[in-house]
């Protein structure tokens, strides 16, 4: 069995990974992101995986969001494959399972961080951001954009979206 490397130190299995299956019927990939991803708790809840937690309940501690939604939209992300589970055992305790990025998990930051660059822009708060963005061991702050194959940045007026034939 090959082992993959993740970010935060993590070993999946290749071979555990649950596809991203999902119908060639729907031919947009922001339509076919938005199924996996675009039920309002999915995006929440990747935060805080992001953030370190990795508990049922400290998730839902942290959301206030209710049981058996969690238990539902946790169910969904791990059957996308975004999500994995490994079991755990607290002293004294049942075996429990924790949850913890996959690949196409750890890659959802960079929507997650598009996501917030747009709010603190376009819905800011009065005091300001609640995260911000920075590169690990130098704090220098960060900007999601787009960038060519060779690492050019490339602004918005640059950019088209521009239809296949696929």
């Amino acid at each position: 069995m090959q082992l993959r490397w993740y970010s935060y130190a993590m070993r999946i299995p290749e071979q555990s990974q649950p596809s991203l299956a999902i119908s060639d019927d729907v031919a947009c990939s922001i339509e076919r992101s938005l199924m996996v991803l675009g039920e309002r708790w999915s995006p929440l809840i990747l935060r805080e995986l992001h953030y370190g937690a990795r508990r049922f309940a400290d998730i839902r501690d942290r959301l206030g969001i209710a049981s058996n939604l969690l238990s539902k939209r946790l169910k969904a992300l791990v059957d996308a494959g975004v999500v994995m589970t490994a079991p755990y055992r607290d002293e004294g305790s049942r075996v429990r399972l924790e949850y913890r990025l996959t690949e196409p998990g750890v890659q959802a930051l960079i929507v997650l961080g598009a996501l917030q660059q747009w709010g603190d822009r376009y819905l800011p708060r009065q005091a300001g951001p609640s995260v911000v963005r920075t590169r690990r061991g130098t704090d220098e702050e960060l900007q999601v954009g787009f960038v060519t194959e060779g690492g050019a940045l490339v602004s918005l007026d640059e950019v088209q979206m521009r239809p296949t034939l696929a």
